[in-house]
């Protein structure tokens, strides 16, 4: 790295010579002169001297504009090759909605694992409000929620989009699509109250001016396999379902799904975790997740 590059942005900063050298643990003439190195180089005057203060030239204002991009360069490539030579190691606690659990998290700890055999993870399957929950009382150190509710004291970011599915046996008789209207006449199973799934089936329909209420709901149920099991033991009873959960099931023709025409049940995914600085282990984890579920769905 040009530590002149890294002195003048120090400079630009502050308005200050003095205060740079102070940040930097360097003389002020050894200031001066890195700055008048870069101003000899590119032949370029960065700041403007007038009454003890300096400010950036406009020739200084895109100069640091240039250099804050080269130096974030630097360091992102000094995070990337620490983190190929660091070997994690140690508990790593996650939470998730049942879900993600069952059908996302096994695959990809497994190739996290593969990456960093020394890494013991331990699972927390809950709904969303308790992996919230779990975060606050430090009991998990990451969490992969629904839903758009959002806890103030907590930091989200997006993970992935998914699909929810209206499905029944295949052996149902019923159109291939239906209208909202129908759909609030089907006898229908529905996750437990607290899911994030539910809240989103809830919040579109209520867009559509359907209430959750105005639902034929016949049960509710805690896990999709549940949900799954029931479908298979009562013909003509429906579930909105994550389409991850029923994916091997529809491939194979046991469930079916039913379109709807005037409502798209679409939720996002995101990563939760406790506001501040997250650990590498945490970090690293949601970039190999990104990168991988693809893949996977």
């Amino acid at each position: 790295m040009d530590f002149r590059l890294k002195v003048f942005t120090v400079v630009a900063k502050h308005l200050s010579f003095t205060k740079a050298g102070k940040e930097l643990s360097i003389s002020q003439p050894a200031i001066t002169k890195h700055i008048q190195e870069l101003e000899n180089l590119y032949r370029i005057q960065l700041f403007e001297r007038a009454g003890g203060k300096i400010s950036l030239t406009h020739q200084g204002a895109i100069f640091l504009k240039y250099a804050t991009y080269i130096l974030n360069g630097y360091d992102s490539l000094s995070n990337e090759m620490a983190l190929l030579e660091k070997q994690y190691e140690g508990e790593f606690k996650i939470g998730a909605s049942p879900t993600v659990a069952q059908y996302l998290l096994p695959s990809l700890a497994a190739g996290f694992i593969k990456h960093f055999p020394k890494v013991k993870f331990t699972l927390l399957t809950a709904n969303s409000r308790q992996v919230e929950e779990a975060l606050e009382n430090h009991s998990i150190e990451l969490g992969i929620v629904e839903g758009t509710t959002r806890n103030e004291n907590l930091h989200y970011s997006h993970f992935m989009k998914d699909k929810l599915v209206i499905v029944t046996s295949s052996l149902t008789k019923v159109p291939d699509t239906i209208t909202s209207k129908e759909l609030a006449n089907l006898p229908i199973v529905l996750e437990e109250n607290g899911s994030g799934t539910l809240e989103i089936i809830g919040r579109k329909l209520f867009e559509a001016g359907i209430k959750l209420s105005d639902l034929n709901m016949i049960i509710q149920l805690g896990s999709a396999e549940g949900i799954k099991r029931f479908l298979a033991a009562m013909e003509n009873s429906y579930a909105i379902v994550s389409a991850i959960s029923v994916a091997d099931e529809l491939k194979s023709n046991r469930l079916k799904v039913v379109d709807i025409e005037d409502i798209l049940f679409e939720r996002e995914l995101a990563f939760v975790s406790k506001n501040g600085r997250h650990n590498d282990k945490v970090e690293k984890f949601k970039e190999f997740a990104i990168s991988t579920i693809s893949s996977l769905v």
